[in-house]
Formats: C-alpha cells, sequence, structure tokens
C-alpha cells in the first residue's frame, strides 16, 4: 500500500471540551494517527489519543486467543512540545497497560532535563499511580535530535540518520518502503518552542505544525520545509478579529490564525490545508460559520481548505 491515511482524534487547543455544542468538530485535544506502509504514527497525546488507545486495544484482543497469539501495538509518537493539551490523554493510552506493546516516544529535550525526565514529572512520578519505571509494555521515551532525520524501516525498527548525511543513506541501498521523518523547531511558541513535523512516504508527505505562530509574510524556513506538502495540518487557533481584539490580543500567545496559515499553505505551495487546534472557546455553532466563511464561499479553494473533525480521515 502507497498511502498514507490520517485520522484526526483530537481538534482542540488548550483544553478539552465535553460539551453538546462541541460534538460535531471534537472536544479532544491535539492527536493525529497516521498509517504509512503498516507503520503506526501518532501525532501529539492530547485526550483524543485515548480513544485511539480503546479502538487498538480492541483490535488487539480480537487478533488472537492469547496475549502472545495477538498482534502487538507498536507505535511511534512524535511529540510537538509537552504543553498540557499535547501530552494530557498519553497515561490513559490503553496499550501502554498491554505487555506485548512497543511504543517509541520522541520529542524535545528542555534546558537541563530530558523528554524522559520532564514527562516523568509532568505526567507519572507526582501526578499518577504509575511511574514510567513501572510501565508494563515497552515504553521508550527519546529526544528527537534536531538536524538529524528519523528512519521508521518496514520492521519498525528506527534509526536517527545526521541531515548531511541523508542523501548518501538513500543512495546505499533501495529505501523506498522507509518512512521518513524530519523536524523543524519554531521558537515562535512560548517558551521553549515546537517542533514542526514532516512525514514522508512514497513521495508522498505530510507537515504538522501546531502551537506555530506566523510572521509577517511568514515564517520562510518554515516555507521551506513544508515546501509541496500533500497535506499540511496548521495551527488557526484564533480569528483574525481575536487575535486584534483590544480587550484580550492574542499576539505572541505562540498561536496562528485562519488567514495565517492560509497564507503559509499558499507560500509553501501545500495541495491541501488542514485548519487545525481550534480554540476550545469556539462551538460548532462558531466553526460552521467559519467554515462557510474559508471553505465554502470561497470558489478558489477547490476543496483544498478543510476544518478538522474528530474521526474525518483523509488518505493520500
Amino acid at each position: 500500500m502507497q498511502e498514507i491515511k490520517v485520522k484526526f482524534r483530537g481538534v482542540r487547543g488548550s483544553h478539552p471540551v465535553p460539551h453538546q455544542s462541541f460534538l460535531k468538530y471534537g472536544g479532544n485535544t491535539s492527536c493525529v494517527e497516521i498509517q504509512a506502509g503498516g507503520r503506526l504514527i501518532i501525532l501529539d497525546a492530547g485526550t483524543g489519543i485515548i480513544d485511539l488507545g480503546r479502538d487498538l486495544q480492541k483490535e488487539h484482543i480480537l487478533s488472537g486467543t492469547d496475549l502472545y497469539s495477538r498482534k502487538s501495538v507498536d507505535a511511534t509518537l512524535l511529540l510537538s512540545h509537552i504543553h498540557q493539551d499535547h501530552i494530557q490523554g498519553l497515561q490513559f493510552f490503553a496499550p501502554l497497560f498491554i505487555p506485548t506493546t512497543t511504543l517509541d516516544v520522541y520529542g524535545l529535550p528542555y534546558p537541563n532535563k530530558s523528554l524522559k525526565e520532564n514527562l516523568s514529572d509532568v505526567l507519572f512520578e507526582k501526578v499518577f499511580p504509575v511511574s514510567t519505571d513501572e510501565i508494563p509494555s515497552n515504553f521508550n521515551i527519546h529526544d528527537f535530535q534536531l538536524k538529524h532525520i528519523l528512519i521508521i524501516k518496514p520492521n519498525n525498527t528506527k534509526v536517527f540518520i545526521k541531515s548531511s548525511e541523508f542523501n548518501k543513506y538513500m543512495h546505499e541501498d533501495t529505501r523506498e518502503d522507509d518512512v521518513i521523518i524530519s523536524a523543524h523547531k519554531t521558537t515562535a511558541h512560548p517558551k521553549n518552542g515546537s517542533l514542526c513535523i514532516k512525514i514522508e512516504y512514497k513521495g508522498k508527505s505530510i507537515v504538522y505544525a501546531t502551537d506555530k505562530e506566523s510572521y509577517v509574510g511568514c515564517d520562510k524556513k518554515f516555507i521551506e520545509f513544508a515546501h509541496g506538502a500533500d497535506l499540511l495540518i496548521h495551527d488557526a487557533q484564533y480569528t483574525h478579529q481575536d487575535y486584534i481584539s483590544p480587550i484580550l490580543p492574542k499576539q505572541g500567545f505562540g498561536h496562528s490564525t485562519f488567514n495565517m496559515a492560509i497564507e503559509t499553505a499558499k507560500f509553501a505551495k501545500a495541495k491541501r490545508l488542514v485548519f487545525f487546534h481550534f480554540d476550545p472557546n469556539y462551538d460548532d455553532g462558531i466553526l460552521d460559520m467559519l467554515e462557510k466563511e474559508f471553505c465554502f464561499a470561497n470558489e478558489n479553494t477547490n476543496g483544498n481548505f478543510i476544518f478538522a473533525k474528530e474521526n474525518l480521515e483523509i488518505i493520500i
């Protein structure tokens, strides 16, 4: 299978909104499921990862008659950063507690602490009855090495290659079945930045850029990073009116407007744009109005502007 399957599990920013007026677009926080060549890649672990975990647990149970005859879960989780809305579902990801599961987590280290130390502090040791060392699965937490590329082989082996050595690596052998993951760090999000993530497989690419505030005239380095993406999933937390509000302006909060996302997609020549990471104050009625404004009223979009919704699936 050469296609990439994308499924949105959580599309909100800041905090979950469990309310009936948020059912159409969903109230769970950031999580996107990617299936590429038999490999499961998860982008962020907001509360949306909980339902994904339940589905994976069900598939595992139905695949055999006992623990070791069942198909094991093998997944790669990439964290853009460790603000609560991007990690708050991880402790409740059901496959973590199945001994045959392998979950490799990658994300940014922070000053003087590794990613594992930070996740232990904010998710496990002090606020949860189970420590990271007590998780029964093969639970591995790695610092994402900037200026490196993560390769996921067909057998789910993961290797880091220096960006400067990537071309040589690709020419040494047939690598057409590799999933290639690279990252671009943006500093326009308080206080330690966020990873924008690119996933490439069989000549197709997805770029995930949440918690990214654009610049006037766009972020040129990001444009280069995302250039030609088949699918650009971009932060669109605010309307322009809320962003420049005289009462509570959002400039500097580390998030983009819908207009910023569109401008970025156009400069990057992305084939399709998905608006993502909606403000938790925007209920279904507000998002319906915005979807009409940005997707339906503009004849030039040609269906290439999409509002993320929980359980929405896109095949590339």
